[in-house]
């Protein structure tokens, strides 16, 4: 089986970079018959976060557009076997999922080996389900553009980060950055 498209948004909090990655999902589901599916990375910490979750699951309810909805927080290489050649999937957010990753690791996620073997199997997940399906959309947020300070944790946490958006766009077919709610498109051919 060939594989699927692969499309990475990213963008900064709020950007608009989860509408323009549902829009693109439903556009090529679309075009291709095919069956969307909405993999979320979310895990309720705060009142606030359930509110947002709550929020994207009644805007996919309300779509009309019959999305398939994994909670999937962590482990994303456990749903890979679920997909076939007609599924476009959304995956958000790579931000969330490697935040949940390094929290569940507690104390482990400082050495090299536990970091490495994250960002591979993260990026083993990503490959896998691309083979499965038609397209896959990965939304991540770009986080990196502030100082990181001193904190260990969060220095880690950004250049595990870094080292998956290269490694995710250099696989991509298309790459956009949305600003302001407008994408913007930073590899492949223009739409």
């Amino acid at each position: 089986m060939a594989e699927g498209s692969l499309i990475f948004i990213t963008g900064g909090v709020r950007s608009g970079k989860s509408s323009f990655a549902e829009r693109t999902a439903a556009g090529l589901a679309e075009k291709t018959d095919g069956k969307l599916h909405y993999i979320a990375a979310g895990k309720v910490y705060d009142s606030e976060m359930k509110a947002r979750i709550r929020r994207h699951q009644n805007d996919r309810e309300k779509s009309g557009l019959g999305w398939t909805t994994w909670e999937k927080p962590s482990a994303l290489e456990e749903i890979s076997g679920n997909f076939s050649n007609q599924d476009i999937i959304l995956f958000d957010c790579l931000t969330t999922l490697l935040n949940n990753e390094l929290f569940r690791a507690e104390d482990g996620w400082r050495t090299r080996e536990f970091q490495e073997k994250l960002s591979s199997d993260i990026l083993r997940a990503i490959h896998e389900i691309r083979l499965k399906c038609r397209s896959f959309i990965v939304v991540s947020n770009e986080v990196l553009n502030e100082p990181i300070g001193e904190n260990e944790l969060v220095f880690t946490y950004a250049r595990i980060l870094g080292m998956l958006h290269r490694e995710i766009v250099k696989m991509a077919d298309e790459a956009y950055l949305v600003e302001a709610g407008i994408p913007i498109q930073m590899k492949g051919e223009p739409a």
